[in-house]
Formats: structure tokens, C-alpha cells, sequence
């Protein structure tokens, strides 16, 4: 979670009135809401609404999200090809799942439409990867600005709208995780402070810097996602009525070019990457670095059998050295049971480079991951053979 913050106005102690100005209307209070992660045991936020957020007009289904696996008759390697996918849909229905597992959904977005109404996620923390567009994301938790290659983190049940600025293609990678977002624990000291020597610090990640206090009493439509259903709320006002909060639920960015790489004299392992962790799987991001200082070092990764981990790599920019045949926008997944490595040539190819320019997303998971039919559309048959001479 991102460290506490504060905004508007909120009573001195919680669970106590926390009145308004005189000649308000109704029964003199704002209504407070605790937002809460693993039940009552861990972060939460409370926020202040000028009206109970809990007034419901109407309930509705709204359809499903298809979320079906496409059988495997073999174990290998995949390269999908992602960047031409057709724009479509808004920020939430244009979404294109990829690959799955019971804690994660991956999924490609290039939205062709801004979105048309309020979105909560009522199963899953979000984490928004902006290849490209900048806007913003409102929430009852205020204005939150974002910026190509924000990594845009969105917990649970936040009801969300997201604005792309009218001159930016959005593109985004949508990464649905069931638990939470958090940030690695061995980050952080035992005071709850990122530690020194983390790669990156509480200055990287910021949340909403002002209040919203949309003060509307008027039906409202929400559609809210519950693993792969859809419902249509209608609630009888508008639900970012909130005059302030605090704590340390909310949503915020971190942008992967904050990301402070770890190097050494040979070759580190991809946990040196780690950004983010939740339930079953770890975010990783390949940042621009210096490379290996040793005159004899190996500047690629090593041959790597996957033991107990699938390997999702996001190609995002710049040239990455040990892989050849990826593209801007593409996906590799190396799953368990098989080695994987550097392609032929790029070792050598390596030796004389200093530094790299590449940025790529990992996701690991500890279970096997499933591929949907969208996804064997743009695989490409023959990565597995890549690796021949």
C-alpha cells in the first residue's frame, strides 16, 4: 500500500461526528465510510460524503466478462504480438484479456471511446500500465493526474473514472490482481518506511493532490466487475461527495522511469526488478541501467529453467538485448518446466555495450498461467524455434 495521506476536511478523531456548517441541509453531518483491505486487519481509509453512500435506485445485471482458456495440447514458449490490436471499446469495456490464472488477469486496452460511466472493480486491485496517453483518473479520493508509464494502482471497490487528454492515443496493460498491490516488504524498514537502498521512495508515488466534491443529487450509474460479472448500480446521488479522508487505501502512480535499477559487477537476478507484489505473483520493472562492470561479465541474462514460476515479459520501449523478434507492445510467456535464455548472437552482441535503453514489464506467477483465444491470435507459432542458430 502507499503511505498515509490526507486531504480535506475530517474530524479530530474517527467515528465521531464530524458536522457541518451551519444551514446545511439534511441531518447536519457527513457521513463517514471506512474502506478497509483483508477485512479489518490491514490498510484502510476513511473517508466523509455529503450524503449516505450506501443509497442504492436500482440493481441490474449487466452481462459477463468471457474469461475462457483455450486447451494446450503442448508446454512451450509464446510470443504475442499486441500492438496493431484494433482500438475499441472505452478504458473498461475496450479491455482484452490475455492471460489468466486464478490471481491475475492480463490484459491488452487501446480504448477508441472515452468511458461513458462510473467502473468499480469489486474483486481486484488494478494496476494500469500507461504505455501511452496521459489524463486523469477522479475518484472519490480526488483528481489523480497520470503520465506515460505510470504504473496507475487502483485499489478494490474504488469507483473510478479515467479521462485521457483529447490529443493521446491511450494504450494501456491491465493487470487484475484478486489480493492486494503491495509494495515488497523487504522495502520496508520495520517502521513501515521504504528503506534505504529501495528503488524508489515515498517522493516516487503519488496520490490525489486535491478533493472533488461533486455535490449532486441525481441517479448515477455505476458498473461494477465481480470476477467475470457485471452489475449496473443506480445510486440516488453521485457517489464522489466527499469533502475529505485519510489513510492509506487510495489510488496512486509510480512511473517505471522513477524506477532506480540495482546493478552489480555480473549479471543480477530479475528480483532486483521487483516493483510490486500480491497474492501468487510479483511486478517487475526492466528499467534503463548500466550494465554488468565485470570485463568478462555475461551483459544478458543467463539460461533460466522456470521451476516453480511463469515469466510474462511486457515489451513497453527501447531494444531489449537478449530477445530478438519482439516489438513494441509485445508479450513472451516462458512457462515452468522449460529453459529459456538469451537468443543466439546477443551474448557476443553484448560484450562492447555499457548501458540499456529497454523498459519492459515482467509479471511472475506462481501458478500456471492460461491463454485466451484472443491471445493465440497473436501468437506467433514458431518463437519456440527461435533460439536455433
Amino acid at each position: 500500500m502507499a503511505h498515509y495521506r490526507q486531504l480535506g476536511s475530517i474530524p479530530r478523531k474517527r467515528h465521531i461526528e464530524h458536522r457541518t456548517q451551519p444551514g446545511f441541509r439534511g441531518e447536519g453531518i457527513y457521513y463517514e465510510e471506512v474502506v478497509t483491505t483483508a477485512g479489518f486487519g490491514r490498510a484502510y481509509s476513511i473517508v466523509y460524503h455529503l450524503r449516505p453512500p450506501t443509497r442504492v435506485a436500482q440493481v441490474e445485471s449487466a452481462g459477463i466478462v468471457p474469461l475462457d482458456a483455450i486447451e494446450q495440447p503442448v508446454l512451450r514458449h509464446h510470443h504475442l504480438k499486441s500492438g496493431n490490436i484494433p482500438a475499441f471499446g472505452d478504458p473498461i469495456t475496450g479491455r482484452v484479456p490475455l492471460l489468466f490464472n486464478a490471481d491475475v488477469v492480463l490484459s491488452r486496452c487501446r480504448p477508441a471511446q472515452p468511458q461513458t460511466e462510473l467502473y468499480r472493480n469489486a474483486a481486484a486491485d488494478e494496476v494500469l500500465f500507461v504505455h501511452k496517453g496521459k489524463g486523469t483518473l477522479t475518484s472519490m479520493f480526488g483528481v489523480l493526474p497520470f503520465r506515460p508509464f505510470d504504473y496507475l494502482v487502483v485499489p478494490h471497490t474504488t469507483t473510478y473514472r479515467i479521462d485521457f487528454d483529447p490529443d493521446t492515443q491511450p494504450d494501456l496493460l491491465v493487470i487484475e490482481a484478486t489480493g492486494n498491490i503491495v509494495v515488497p516488504p523487504r522495502y520496508l524498514n520495520p517502521d513501515g518506511q521504504l528503506r534505504l537502498g529501495a528503488p524508489y521512495s515515498e517522493r516516487d508515488l503519488h496520490g490525489p493532490s486535491e478533493t472533488l466534491v461533486v455535490d449532486r443529487e441525481q441517479d448515477t450509474m455505476v458498473l461494477i466487475k465481480d470476477g467475470t460479472r457485471w452489475t449496473r448500480y443506480t445510486l440516488k446521488s453521485h457517489p464522489f461527495d466527499v469533502v475529505g479522508w485519510d489513510g492509506m487505501v487510495y489510488p496512486f502512480t509510480f512511473n517505471a522511469d522513477d524506477f532506480e535499477p540495482i546493478t552489480g559487477t555480473t549479471h543480477q537476478p530479475p528480483p532486483i526488478h521487483q516493483t510490486f507484489e500480491a497474492t501468487g505473483f510479483v511486478v517487475c520493472t526492466f528499467a534503463p541501467r548500466l550494465l554488468d562492470t565485470h570485463p568478462e561479465a555475461v551483459k544478458v541474462p543467463y539460461a533460466h529453467s522456470n521451476v516453480q514460476a511463469d515469466e510474462v515479459l511486457y515489451y513497453v520501449r527501447g531494444r531489449f538485448g537478449s530477445r530478438r523478434g519482439v516489438e513494441e507492445a509485445s508479450f513472451t510467456l516462458h512457462p515452468r518446466g522449460i529453459p529459456h535464455g538469451p537468443h543466439p548472437g546477443t551474448i557476443v552482441a553484448s560484450r562492447p555495450v555499457t548501458r540499456t535503453d529497454e523498459l519492459a514489464v515482467m509479471v511472475d506467477t506462481v501458478r500456471p498461467l492460461s491463454l485466451t483465444q484472443r491471445a493465440m491470435d497473436l501468437d506467433d507459432p514458431n518463437y519456440p524455434y527461435s533460439w536455433l542458430d
